[in-house]
């Protein structure tokens, strides 16, 4: 099963399994995956599984949505790929993968082939999150959050007071012709 892997120092380690097809991420509460942190938007992406993939759409976030420090608006995560919200990073594991033979099989309706077994390793195989990207907070050094995220402009606002102020010269301009006309 696929889950997400928060990366990011203060979150390490929390996860989520992507379970049905369609989990939503962000800030507050009535997302699938909730991430209480201030760069994340409130909506911030789904994460959609398309058959074997998992694909990443940004909700028209404010800080945007990355893949591997590419800006996107949608697009597929593989296995191993960076998910950034915000400063909020997080990886695609994949746990069992589907073999591709099993769904035609069943379409088919032949009996699905026994699963092969797979030989014991003969070292243990290291999962999750090694000591130096925890220390490191898997981020390369550098990163210019000031250039990286900016604040929505409210445009609604800045239209409100430009019809304030055209309304008041009207009305002034009406004012100063009754008066002149009354003398």
């Amino acid at each position: 099963m696929a889950k997400l892997v928060i990366l990011t120092h203060g979150m390490t380690g929390r996860t989520h399994e992507l379970k049905v097809d369609k989990t939503t991420i962000g800030r507050v509460e009535d997302n699938t995956f909730q991430i209480a942190e201030p760069s994340v938007s409130s909506h911030h992406c789904e994460v959609l599984l398309r058959g074997s993939e998992v694909v990443i759409k940004d909700l028209n976030s404010t800080n945007g949505t990355f893949i591997n420090d590419e800006k996107i608006t949608e697009s597929v995560l593989k296995p191993g790929h960076t998910l950034r919200l915000g400063q909020v990073e997080l990886r695609l594991e994949n746990g069992a993968a589907a073999t591709p033979e099993a769904p035609a099989a069943a379409a088919s309706g032949a009996p699905a082939p026994a699963p092969a077994r797979k030989p014991e390793p003969a070292a243990r195989t290291t999962r999750g999150v090694s000591l130096s990207e925890l220390e490191s907070g898997g981020r390369p050094p550098g990163f210019d959050t000031a250039a990286a995220f900016t604040k929505k402009r409210n445009r609604v606002g800045t239209y409100f007071w430009i019809g304030a102020i055209v309304i008041g010269l009207i009305i002034i301009v009406l004012l100063i012709y009754a008066l002149s006309l009354a003398k």
